[in-house]
């Protein structure tokens, strides 16, 4: 008997995945591998980091002593902070680095997309879309994720904080050592985005899960068994988000994603789409966590290793605000990030054709030291710790930065008020990922002195 097309659809399907990664992942993994070995910056940049992280202040360093904009072999690459705040300000640059639309290559790579799960970095997200698509819903969402509104929220978020102070106090009567991250630095902000976009308690364990085991979508060359781990936490995840929006359009509530599915343009142009829907609500549901257990557990680990620093705010609580800046600056969430030149043009007096891509170091440009005094110091007073860039720049300036910055300073002021003795043991871990940074691990002793509800200053 015949095999029809229909008997052998599963089969195709089944290579779409393989395809996906041999694309984003295996071939330029390899031939980064060889560049690597020949020296090539860029592409020791990407495949040599070890998993801690650590070689990349080394290597930006490199970076940053080969001039503005050194050209690798795959693209240019920079740790100044005056040349990334200009790309990623620039018109002549688009977010997203993915294979291009021509030629076979090309049409082989959008074969391969078509049944992808939605991720970070997959049209329509915030994160790769350009105007008129990103002006058009980005004032939407703007205008629902705003900084009163997160004002809003300062309460309430200290509250969470407050009661999750609580847990620790009662577990390190019995524990003499904690795992912060699980118990504290992943807890605070995703109850907090879960209750800005109206998820059910039930649920958060859901989506603090899913939320994790996307989180390596972001790098490049996964291994297989790491991409396909991903690719399925990304379809649970739109699985997920599909029902919960099904939900809040059957019975909106009063929280931010009630209105976001309601919101509409002043012009009557109408809202977004239900695609745009889906990948804003599911980017602001995962970044609005992800990036901020890094920034909480980051914070809790520098200042554990600079108690003089944590002294000053003891006493001068005013300046959280700073620390939490300096933290950003310092040790940040996000590593690096890439664009692409639309047309030919010229950077810091270097010539970039016209597709050339730049990978902008965020972390390396926040130790500038034309911008930044003696920058390898944590320094909670610097009054010039807010210039950096780890919120990215421009047009895609990173729409929850208010909101991160709140939790990052209720978060770390909370903790550190209410657990004055905190010591940060041996042991830490930082997560795999090589875009995010931040811990896996990160465990501490709360040790005597531990203060039982008691008020901020």
């Amino acid at each position: 008997m015949g095999t029809t097309l229909a008997q052998t659809r599963p089969g195709l399907h089944a290579v779409r995945p393989a395809l996906r990664w041999g694309l984003n992942h295996a071939l330029p993994r390899g031939a980064m591998t060889l560049a690597a070995r020949g020296g090539d910056l860029h592409s020791r940049l990407v495949v040599g980091i070890g998993p801690d992280g650590e070689d990349f202040w080394r290597l930006a360093e490199e970076v940053r002593r080969a001039g503005p904009l050194p050209r690798s072999r795959f693209a240019h690459v920079t740790a100044s902070h005056a040349v990334v705040r200009e790309v990623l300000a620039s018109p002549d640059f688009r977010a997203g680095v993915a294979v291009g639309p021509g030629g076979p290559l090309g049409r082989l790579a959008a074969w391969a997309q078509a049944d992808a799960p939605m991720g970070p970095l997959s049209p329509p997200s915030l994160l790769v879309s350009e105007p008129p698509d990103h002006t058009r819903y980005r004032r939407l969402v703007t205008r629902v994720f705003s900084v009163r509104a997160v004002q809003d929220l300062t309460e309430r978020t200290r509250e969470i904080a407050e009661r999750l102070a609580d847990d620790l106090e009662r577990r390190s009567r019995t524990e003499p050592t904690l795992d912060l991250v699980p118990a504290y630095c992943a807890l605070l902000p995703v109850t907090v985005i879960a209750e800005i976009l109206g998820v059910p308690a039930h649920e958060r364990d859901v989506v603090l899960r899913l939320g994790s085991a996307a989180a390596p979508s972001l790098d490049l060359g996964l291994s297989w068994s790491r991409f396909r781990a991903v690719e399925a936490a990304l379809r649970d995840f739109e699985r997920w988000l599909t029902h919960h929006l099904e939900q809040v359009r059957r019975a909106p509530g009063e929280d931010l994603l009630s209105q976001l599915v309601a919101a509409q343009h002043d012009d009557g142009s109408g809202g977004l789409t239900d695609a745009e829907l889906r990948s804003t609500a599911g980017l602001v549901l995962a970044a609005g966590f992800e990036t901020t257990v890094n920034l909480l557990g980051n914070g809790v680990a520098l200042l554990g290793a600079h108690p003089e620093q944590r002294a000053l705010l003891a006493e001068e609580p005013e300046r959280w605000p700073d620390a939490v800046d300096e933290v950003l600056r310092l040790d940040p969430p996000v590593l690096l990030t890439g664009r692409v030149a639309t047309r030919d043009t010229v950077v810091a007096g270097v010539p970039v054709p016209g597709g050339s891509v730049v990978a902008a170091l965020l972390a390396a440009a926040n130790r500038d030291p034309e911008v930044f005094a003696d920058p390898a110091r944590f320094d909670v007073t610097r009054s010039s710790a807010r210039d950096h860039v780890s919120f990215s720049s421009g047009r895609h300036y990173c729409l929850g930065a208010a909101l991160a910055r709140m939790e990052g300073h209720v978060g770390l002021e909370t903790l550190h008020r209410r657990f004055p003795a905190l010591a940060v043991e041996a042991g830490g871990r930082r997560r795999p990922t090589r875009i995010l940074r931040g811990y896996d691990v990160l465990r501490v002793s709360p040790r005597a002195g531990c203060v039982p509800g008691a008020p901020a200053r």
